[in-house]
C-alpha cells in the first residue's frame, strides 16, 4: 500500500468521524431524551407539585446561596428564595468576600426576615469552600444550593426533595436552569442551548443511568452523602462536576428534575461568554483526568460509557480543527488526495445534514421544556446561527483547555465576577 493510500484511508476516516460522530450523539440525545419525558415527565404533567404516598411528609430544606460582588441581584434573588411555596425551608447567603455592597445588603434582608441567616467569609475562599460553610452551619439534611443571581421557582424544592425522601441513595438533584436575558443575539441562542444542549443531554444521560454534572446554579444534595465524599473539591475550576463524579464514585445515585427550575443570566458579550466556556471546558478536562483511572477499575463499571463519550468529544474537537487547518493550507497547497475544496464549516451537502439534525434536536426540545418555558418557541428562529457561533466557540475552548490544564500550577479556584448579560426582570414562568 502506497503513502498517498494509506493517507487517504486515514484521511477519510478522519473526515468520517467529525461527520458522524456527532450526528450519532444528536440521534442519541433525541432519543434519550424522549425516553425520559414519557417515562419521568408527562405522569406528573397536571400536578403543581408531586403527590406525596400515605408515610411520607415534606422535611425540612435549607436553601444555600453563595454570594461574591452579588450587589446588583442579591435583593431580587434572596427575595425570591424567601418565597418559595415549600413548608419548611431556612435560606443561608454565604457572603464569600465580596468587594461590594453584598453584605451589606444581605445583612440588612436578614433584619426583616427570620428564614434568613448570613455567614461572612472575611476573604474569598471560593465557591467550593463557601458552600461548604452553609452546609455545616445548615439546620436540615436536604440542600438545594442556588447561584447569588438565580431566581428559583417557587415549587422548584418540593420536585427536589421528593426524590430525596423516596429514594435513600439519591445524594444529588440537578435542576432545570433558564435564561433570564433574551434581548441579545447570545442570549437568545443560548435559551436554546440549554434546552436542545443542556437539559437534552441531562435527559438522555439520566435515561442510560448516570449524569456527566450536574448544575452548579441549581442542585438538591443529601448532607450525609456531600459529607461521605468530603464536600465540595476547592481545586477544582467546576466544583459541579468534581461533586457528581465523587458523588457516583461512591455509589451514590445523582438525577434530573425538570421542574425544578431557575432563572439565570449570562454573558452575552463574546468575551465573557468564551471566559465562561473556557472555565467550562478546563472543569470538564480537570475531571477527566482525576477520574480516568475508573476506566481500569471494575468497580467503576457505571461510569465507563461517561468517561468515554468526554473522550470522543475530546477527541471529535481536535480532529475538527486539524480537519479544518488542513483546509486552510490546501487553499495555499492544494493536498487533492487529503481535501477536497469546500470549506469543512461552511454550508455544503454533509455539513446542511448536520445543521438540519441540529434543528431538529432544537424542536425536539423546544416540545420538552416548552412545558416550563413559554418563551422558547420565541427563539426557535436564532437557533439557525448555533452551529456557527457556538460550536466554533465550544469548539476552541475544548481544545484550548488541554494544555491550560497540562501546564497550569493547580491552585484554590476562586471567585471571578462573571458577564451576566443584560440584567432585566423575570417576565415569563413556566
Amino acid at each position: 500500500m502506497t503513502l498517498p493510500i494509506f493517507l487517504q484511508l486515514v484521511w477519510h476516516t478522519v473526515l468520517g468521524y467529525v461527520f458522524y460522530y456527532p450526528l450519532f450523539m444528536s440521534s442519541l440525545w433525541i432519543v434519550g431524551a424522549i425516553f425520559f419525558y414519557f417515562k419521568n415527565e408527562k405522569p406528573y404533567a397536571k400536578e403543581i407539585i408531586p403527590p406525596l404516598k400515605d408515610n411520607e411528609s415534606w422535611p425540612g430544606a435549607s436553601i444555600l446561596i453563595p454570594c461574591y460582588n452579588e450587589g446588583q441581584n442579591a435583593v431580587e434573588t434572596i427575595t425570591y428564595a424567601l418565597n418559595v411555596k415549600y413548608p419548611e425551608f431556612e435560606v443561608i447567603a454565604i457572603n464569600d468576600g465580596s468587594k461590594d455592597d453584598t453584605l451589606e445588603i444581605l445583612l440588612s434582608l436578614a433584619k426583616d426576615n427570620p428564614k434568613l441567616k448570613v455567614v461572612n467569609l472575611a476573604e474569598n475562599q471560593g465557591k467550593a469552600l463557601g458552600l461548604q460553610a452553609g452546609a455545616l452551619l445548615a439546620k436540615y439534611e436536604y440542600l438545594v444550593c442556588i447561584d447569588g443571581d438565580a431566581l428559583i421557582d417557587e415549587y422548584c424544592v418540593h420536585w427536589m426533595v421528593k426524590h430525596f425522601i423516596r429514594y435513600p441513595e439519591v445524594a444529588a438533584v440537578t435542576g432545570n436552569p433558564r435564561i433570564r436575558n433574551r434581548t441579545s443575539l447570545l442570549g437568545k441562542i443560548q435559551v436554546g442551548e440549554f434546552s436542545s444542549i443542556v437539559g437534552m443531554i441531562k435527559r438522555a444521560q439520566r435515561s442510560i443511568g448516570r449524569i456527566f454534572t450536574v448544575s452548579g446554579v441549581i442542585t438538591g444534595f443529601r448532607k450525609a452523602a456531600v459529607h461521605d465524599v468530603g464536600y465540595w473539591s476547592p481545586d477544582m475550576l467546576t466544583e459541579d462536576i468534581d461533586i457528581t463524579w465523587k458523588l457516583q464514585r461512591n455509589g451514590w445515585d445523582v438525577r434530573f428534575e425538570p421542574r425544578s427550575l431557575v432563572w439565570i443570566l449570562m454573558p452575552e458579550t463574546l468575551s465573557g461568554l468564551w471566559k465562561q466556556r473556557l472555565r467550562w471546558a478546563m472543569g470538564g478536562v480537570q475531571v477527566i483526568f482525576k477520574n480516568f483511572k475508573v476506566l481500569f477499575m471494575s468497580k467503576q463499571t457505571h461510569l465507563w460509557g461517561l468517561m468515554v463519550e468526554q473522550m470522543l468529544s475530546m477527541l471529535w474537537a481536535y480532529s475538527m480543527v486539524l480537519v479544518f487547518l488542513v483546509w486552510i493550507i490546501g487553499l495555499f497547497n492544494p493536498i487533492s488526495y487529503l481535501m477536497p475544496a469546500d470549506s469543512p464549516i461552511l454550508p455544503d451537502q454533509s455539513s446542511i445534514i448536520l445543521i438540519g439534525a441540529c434543528l431538529i434536536q432544537f424542536a425536539v426540545s423546544k416540545w420538552l421544556d416548552g412545558h416550563y418555558d413559554e418563551g422558547l418557541g420565541k427563539n426557535y428562529f436564532w437557533m439557525i446561527w448555533y452551529p456557527f457561533a457556538y460550536w466554533l466557540i465550544n469548539l476552541l475552548t475544548a481544545v484550548t483547555a488541554v494544555p491550560k490544564v497540562l501546564f497550569s500550577k493547580k491552585t484554590r479556584a476562586r471567585w471571578v465576577s462573571p458577564d451576566r448579560g443584560v440584567h432585566q426582570e423575570l417576565n415569563q414562568k413556566g
